[in-house]
């Protein structure tokens, strides 16, 4: 599921600044990177599933190996873990009420701390 509207979509951010303000509200980064790409996740363990929060963006200046990338989000998506198939997306999945009310209050901060940045 697309989460849009947080204003995270398109915004610009310096690489490390980004690592920061994601991993201080709960994101891994981990290995999911590239030197085009960076992806963070938050996972959510409930008694309904597993569930995981996608934060992607692209870089628009340098690369991710390097120490000075600018990353370009994109618009957050929410998806359910389904063993041993991995996690989907899509539109058609349905997402317990305090994972969305949370995803939408993880999102909103990270905006702050970004718009806190400028």
């Amino acid at each position: 599921m697309k989460i849009e509207n947080t204003g995270l979509e398109n915004e610009k951010v310096e690489l490390s600044r980004l690592t920061d303000i994601m991993e201080n509200l709960g994101f891994d980064l981990a290995g999911q990177w590239d030197y085009e790409r960076v992806t963070y996740d938050r996972k959510f363990e409930t008694k309904e599933g597993v569930f995981y929060l996608r934060v992607q963006g692209y870089t628009i200046e340098g690369d991710v190996g390097g120490s000075h990338a600018v990353i370009s989000l994109l618009t957050p998506l929410l998806g359910k873990h389904y063993y041993p198939h991995g996690v989907e997306y899509g539109e058609g999945e349905q997402f317990p009420a305090n994972i969305v009310s949370t995803s939408k209050s993880l999102l909103n901060q990270a905006k702050e701390r970004i718009n806190a940045l400028k």
